[in-house]
Order: structure tokens, then sequence, then C-alpha cells
């Protein structure tokens, strides 16, 4: 399913090498600092792309970003491994939105997280505690961190407010585990990345082979360098690596495969259709800032519109319309230079208005 609009065959132009979008990441970059690579299209692929800058300093400081440069996603990993993979549960009966948590762990009686349902956990509705510092917490062993988690008392009601938290997608990896009967990096290979050949996506912490080519991103002080082909995110990698809400990998020739299946899902996906549409829609009642499942709505937007967005803190950002027909990808490692933010989100709002008005 994919919609075409007014101004849809604009894009190919605007895409076009040395056209309006390479332009505004070339004079992008040089106010971000870090490089970038940017790619646009359809249901029915790329229709342009392009790169600009390096990816680093010091040694870095040769290597150019392109489409086959790996990022580390950082909480894009939530739409490219744990949003699919919850899909499929869903679709299948498996995984019911409104059911709260304690229909599937009995054990847990008295934990506040049993009252929560899985809607509210993909929006980020849910109440739960807005930090994840899970070494000062838990400690730092998975299993203890799994089991404060669950038990981790609620920050506000449920349902009284949209507040971001990677200790939501935590959560919901470990039931959408429990279901599938295996970790999440194989549910995700199995369900999202070889049905839609995303050959180079993984998690990490990746071979040297794939690390030669990914972007670093921050100086970690206890290793003496910076992270690369390591997940960014500390409480990823207390968990091996492999969570919901951080520790994947991709290029921007992989990302573009799955966002033209959000726009027509390709038949042989054991989640489609049914689960884009219900996640692709306003899910807050009404609380700002408005969310799909997993998705947000772009801010300053009107949720009717229904452009989507999602964000990684490492510098990463996807865009999806499917009343446009259209997508978008930016990628940067913006947080190996720094994380003064403003410039990349001017950059990535400029670009988004060029691309979807």
């Amino acid at each position: 399913m994919s919609h075409r609009a007014p101004g849809a065959d604009r894009l190919p132009a605007l895409a076009a090498p040395g056209g309006e979008l390479d332009r505004l990441v070339r004079d992008g970059v040089r106010t971000v600092g870090a490089g970038a690579v940017w790619a646009v299209g359809d249901a029915g692929g790329t229709l342009g792309g392009g790169s600009h800058g390096v990816l680093g300093q010091g040694p870095y400081a040769r290597l150019v970003p392109g489409p086959d440069t790996l990022y580390d996603l950082a909480s894009l990993t939530k739409i490219v491994a744990l949003w699919p993979c919850a899909g499929v549960l869903w679709q299948s009966g498996r995984l019911p939105l409104d059911e709260p948590l304690g229909r599937w762990w009995p054990p847990s009686a008295g934990h506040p997280a049993e009252v929560l349902t899985v809607r509210q956990l993909l929006a980020h509705t849910a109440g739960l505690l807005p930090y994840t510092r899970f070494a000062q917490l838990y400690g730092r062993e998975p299993a203890a961190i799994r089991a404060g988690v669950i038990a981790a008392p609620l920050h506000r009601a449920p349902g009284t407010a949209v507040e971001y938290t990677d200790r939501a997608a935590v959560l919901l990896t470990y039931l959408v585990e429990g279901l599938g009967g295996a970790p999440l990096d194989e549910l995700a290979a199995r369900w999202a990345w070889r049905p839609l050949g995303m050959a180079d996506t993984r998690y990490g912490p990746l071979g040297p082979a794939e690390t030669a080519h990914t972007a670093p991103t921050e100086y970690e002080e206890p290793l003496g360098a910076h992270l690369r082909g390591v997940v960014h995110d500390p409480s990823a990698r207390l968990l091996g690596g492999v969570s919901g809400n951080a520790g994947a990998f991709a290029t921007a020739h992989d990302l573009a495969r799955l966002l033209a299946a959000v726009l027509a899902p390709p038949a042989q996906l054991p989640w489609g259709e049914r689960w884009i549409t219900e996640s692709l829609r306003e899910q807050t009642g009404g609380l700002t800032p408005a969310r799909g499942l997993s998705w947000l709505c772009t801010p300053g937007t009107d949720p009717a519109e229904g452009t989507f967005v999602h964000y990684g803190f490492t510098g990463t950002g996807i865009w999806v319309s499917r009343r446009l027909g259209r997508w978008a990808l930016l990628l940067t490692n913006k947080v190996h230079y720094d994380r003064n933010t403003q410039p990349l989100t001017d950059l990535r709002n400029a670009f988004r208005r060029a691309v979807f008005g």
C-alpha cells in the first residue's frame, strides 16, 4: 500500500545529484560537524541519495561515509528490530496490545509493571521511570537487570503522560523474546532482516571486517578509544549488545529496504499491512507529543498528516509518510564529535521540510 500525492513527481528532482537535498545536506554538515549519508525514496526503492563530510577525527579523518557505512542506530533499533518482531506476534494473536503484562508474568504478582499494556509500552504512555542507568540501579548482571526492570516502580499513572523511556523497550524485549522463543537478534533476522534482504544489518559487537566500515561513536575512557562496532548505549552493552532499545547496526542501503517496505510490505513478510496501519496512527489519545506504536508523529506537524519519524541518540534519523508515499533517512555519527544536538536538529528539520513539506 502506497499513496501518491500532488507534488510527488517533484521528489526525483529534489533528490538528483547536486539538487536541493544534496546541497542542503552538504551545507548542513559544515555546521553539524559530522559527515552524513542521506537518501529518499518511495515504495519502489531509493530515488536519490548522497553523502558529505568525513566519519571522524584523528585516525577517522580520511574515512568518508557512504550507503554501505554501518551506523550504530541507537534508538532506531526500536524500529528496525523490536517493532517488526512485536508486529509478528501481534498479527499471530500472541501479543494483544491491551492485555496487562501480568497475563504473561503471573509470578510477578505485586510488581507495578503487571498492570501495563503493550500499547502503553510502544506509545511511551506506561508511566515508567525515564532513566536507564542500569549499572547503578541493578548491577551489571543481565539477570539482575531483568529482575530490576520488571519490578521497578512506576514514575506516574499509566496513560496520563507521554514520556519517552528506553525502559519500555527493554521490558518489551523480555516479553517478545519469551513469546518468540529466541533472543531478539535471532527473531529480528528471521522476521525482518532476511525477508527484506537487509544483509548488512546486525547486532554487535561487530567483527573486524564489519568494524572497518563502521562509523565511530563516542570516546570511552575505560577503553582509551572511541567505540566502533560496539554499541554506544551503556545499558544495551550490559545486556550483551542485544536489546530492543539499542544495539543494532545498519547501512543506509538496508534502511532504505525497510522504509520502502513500510510503504508497500512484501507479501512474504510475517508482519505487514495490518501492523503498519495500526502503528502509523496517533496512539496517545490527545496527549503530547503524539506517538504511534514505536513511531513518533513528526513534531510540529498535524498527526492526521501521517508523517512519522524516529531518531537515534548517535545521530541517526528516519521518516516515512504513507499519505505522501515517500520516505527519507539522514544518518550521522554526531555523538562522535560532541553532544550539542541543536545543529543536527536544525538540519533534520530542514531536511524533513524539503522532503515532506
